[in-house]
């Protein structure tokens, strides 16, 4: 993420960005002294995520800033002041700031505040990327009351558009996958997985059943769940090289922020930067993935697009 402070209080933005830099929230890319010096084309061009902005300053104060920059700005903005007045408060956010940080800095509060509007943006960022790729996925002429009960999408077109987004709809295991999210939509839809998530044995014992039909052996069930959690498993890592690919190129790659850290743990994915930065293109016995969680990520994100019906 990138950030802009503007305060006319040297101490107090140089207190903030050291926050940021500390916590690894992403790159003080600017800083300003009031708010005359802002404008919406130059934050643009420095690809501004998140603008602090103080509400008093000497010539130009944060209300008629985010008055003036508002219409063209494409950010989320954070207010910061020592002023608590609850018709200016109540006029900074009906002209759409994301939150109000009273001053003194209190790195807590800083902290809540900035994971807050990241995940905003994540999740806004993450919509926009899904509904860029189904346009080229289906046909948006006719409206979604237009549609006959055959052409509603199902829980494994989301899916389709995940895996794309991920970086691995044309591997082997991507199939798997999709047939994977299939069983569990099913599965919840007949008992609650309030009751704890299925075990992977089990899931794969059952779409491998499914594939080879009742007459199979149990040896020929048991050969193909293990062969389909080897092509899973590849496929998963392949998603894992092609995020931290994404990162090591550019660290504010939307795919990379919306992804990453949500369908693996954030230091598997620094790990794996690390061995592709040294040129460990082949798989790296060091770095283990969490199948399982990858499967409930994938489960649960194509379960809310389905229920959302983007």
């Amino acid at each position: 993420m990138f950030f802009y402070i503007t305060d006319d209080d040297e101490v107090f933005r140089s207190m903030l960005s050291q926050i940021i830099e500390d916590e690894e929230l992403g790159d003080v890319i600017g800083e300003a002294d009031d708010g005359s010096f802002l404008d919406a084309h130059m934050l643009a061009m420095k690809h501004v995520d998140i603008l602090f902005i103080d509400l008093l300053m000497p010539i130009q104060d944060g209300i008629e800033t985010i008055r003036r920059i508002a219409p063209s700005f494409k950010g989320k903005i954070i207010m910061i002041s020592q002023v608590e007045s609850k018709e200016l408060i109540g006029e900074a956010y009906s002209l759409g700031i994301e939150y109000y940080i009273t001053k003194p800095l209190n790195r807590n509060e800083v902290l809540s505040v900035v994971q807050k509007v990241m995940e905003r943006i994540r999740l806004e960022r993450s919509i926009k990327d899904i509904q860029k790729s189904l346009s080229n996925v289906f046909d948006w002429n006719s409206s979604k009351e237009q549609k006959a009960p055959s052409e509603e999408k199902k829980i494994t077109d989301w899916g389709q558009i995940l895996l794309s987004e991920l970086g691995i709809a044309g591997e082997n295991g991507s199939k798997d996958l999709l047939e994977i999210i299939d069983y569990l939509y099913h599965y919840e839809t007949k008992q609650a997985l309030e009751t704890g998530f299925p075990i992977l044995k089990d899931i794969f014992t059952h779409i491998s059943l499914k594939k080879l039909g009742p007459v199979a052996s149990q040896d020929e069930v048991d050969r193909e769940r293990k062969a389909s959690e080897q092509r899973v498993r590849r496929a998963i890592y392949q998603s894992l090289n092609h995020l931290a690919s994404l990162g090591l190129t550019d660290f504010a790659n939307q795919k990379f922020e919306n992804y990453a850290s949500k369908f693996f743990d954030f230091t598997t994915v620094r790990q794996r930067m690390t061995e592709l930065k040294q040129a460990s293109l082949i798989s790296s016995t060091h770095t283990r993935i969490n199948a399982k969680k990858f499967i409930q990520v994938l489960y649960f994100e194509a379960k809310q697009l389905l229920d959302e019906g983007y």
